[in-house]
């Protein structure tokens, strides 16, 4: 099965949870730092961004707002720890696309990737391409 890449995706101090999104036809970019991220989407074509709130160097409103001066319409999707309802006010009416806490299921991430950017998943195109194959 070929799956092509569908956007790229730019995460932040995600760490661990890169590997979920392995299974969407997205192209990653991770990063550590906010600033170092901010200083990436001058430069790179991304189509979305996955952050946590608080990051080792800004927290979430620092990079939100960074995020919105070069790339102002850029679907975000941000982890807040569970529990903190501060933060995830705060998130929210920063204007992000979607707001999950850290013990947010894989599926659950996987399928909020998928449906911000409004993409075809895996499943999705297995389930076309059977069909597909049955009419021949």
């Amino acid at each position: 099965m070929i799956v092509l890449v569908q956007a790229t995706v730019l995460t932040v101090g995600l760490n661990g949870k890169n590997e979920v999104l392995r299974e969407l036809p997205i192209q990653l970019i991770t990063m550590r730092t906010g600033r170092g991220a901010a200083r990436s989407l001058k430069n790179e074509k991304v189509d979305s961004v996955v952050s946590k709130w608080e990051l080792p160097d800004m927290d979430g409103r620092q990079f939100i707002k960074a995020l919105r001066v070069v790339k102002p319409q850029m679907p975000t999707i941000v982890f807040v720890r569970a529990g903190d309802k501060n933060a995830e006010i705060a998130a929210r009416s920063s204007g992000v696309s979607a707001v999950l806490t850290d013990e947010a299921s894989d599926e659950l991430f996987r399928e909020t990737i998928a449906n911000v950017l409004g993409l075809k998943t895996p499943t999705t195109i297995k389930a076309i391409s059977a069909a597909q194959n049955s009419r021949r």
